[in-house]
């Protein structure tokens, strides 16, 4: 099985995003099937979503416009979702670094 974190950087800011709500799907041909959910730690960090993660397609999203409402911010993008493919059992971190006007995410490790 795998894992996956992720760390959210208000880049606006120059602080990690606390309070970000995540949710955790996995998406097949004919469905997206909600895993779990969570929201950022102190540092931003979600950092091991339960259960364990087979091969296969899956989507992080992020609840922008929350996070921007709770720290007082105005956000273009009230919502990022991000789909990423599981393909062998490993570690996959998926960083967003987020701003008023865009953001940006990679694989990272």
């Amino acid at each position: 099985m795998s894992s996956v974190s992720t760390h959210v950087l208000d880049t606006g800011l120059g602080i990690p995003a606390h309070g970000v709500p995540v949710r955790l799907s996995r998406i097949t041909a004919d469905q997206t099937v909600l895993l779990t959910e969570g929201a950022t730690d102190e540092d931003g960090r979600i950092t091991k979503w339960e259960p364990g993660l087979e091969a296969g397609t899956y989507q992080l999203r992020f609840d922008v416009a929350a996070y921007a409402a709770a720290s007082g911010q105005s956000i273009f993008f009230p919502e990022v979702t991000v789909t990423f493919t599981i393909t062998d059992e490993r570690h996959y971190h998926v960083p967003l670094l987020l701003s008023p006007f865009a953001f940006s995410t990679y694989r990272g490790s």
